[in-house]
């Protein structure tokens, strides 16, 4: 079980046991919160139209606690959030099996969801875990988690979290 952690506090672990959603949304759970957003990436059944049947996460560990925790720290500040919280499985994980989840809460919807797509973007981008995709042929291949980080939205994974904030900050839904 997690402790739930005070106001503009982080917690961010590598875990070689399932990872539990709710013990995270319990640790930044606050009252101050009016939004509370969860990511969660799982194991998926095919890559690259190659069929999948679960995924080795190796870490250099001591490093990556580090910047784990250096990442959500600074979400933490760039967001103005109230908690983050962030578990990364390491070991072998089946189909469906949750691979990564972060919970963070602030008082508005969109930093508490730029400081999550924050934190996965930088995790995918500077923190030492490799991952090696196991395929139904019986073949492994180590997969680079920055290859598609920007696929989806065409920016990088911090410019679309920061306009994303900008884009509510703006936003006044009296006027039509």
């Amino acid at each position: 079980m997690i402790a739930p952690i005070a106001v503009g506090r982080t917690h961010a672990a590598l875990v070689d046991r399932s990872i539990d959603p709710s013990a995270l949304l319990r640790a930044v759970a606050d009252v101050g919160a009016g939004a509370t957003a969860l990511f969660l990436g799982t194991v998926r059944h095919t890559h690259d139209g190659r069929a999948v049947t679960g995924i080795d996460y190796q870490a250099y560990s001591t490093m990556a606690d580090r910047l784990l925790q250096a990442i959500v720290t600074e979400a933490s500040q760039r967001y103005g959030t109230r908690a983050i919280a962030v578990e990364h499985r390491v070991g072998y994980l089946s189909l469906g099996e949750t691979s990564v989840a972060i919970a963070s809460a602030h008082e508005r919807r969109a930093p508490a969801f730029a400081a999550a797509r924050y934190v996965i973007e930088e995790i995918k981008r500077r923190v030492p875990i490799w991952k090696r995709e196991h395929y139904v042929d019986g073949t492994r291949e180590w997969v680079d988690p920055t290859r598609d980080a920007s696929a989806s939205t065409g920016l990088d994974g911090v410019a679309a979290a920061d306009a994303m904030v900008s884009a509510a900050a703006t936003h006044d839904p009296c006027r039509p």
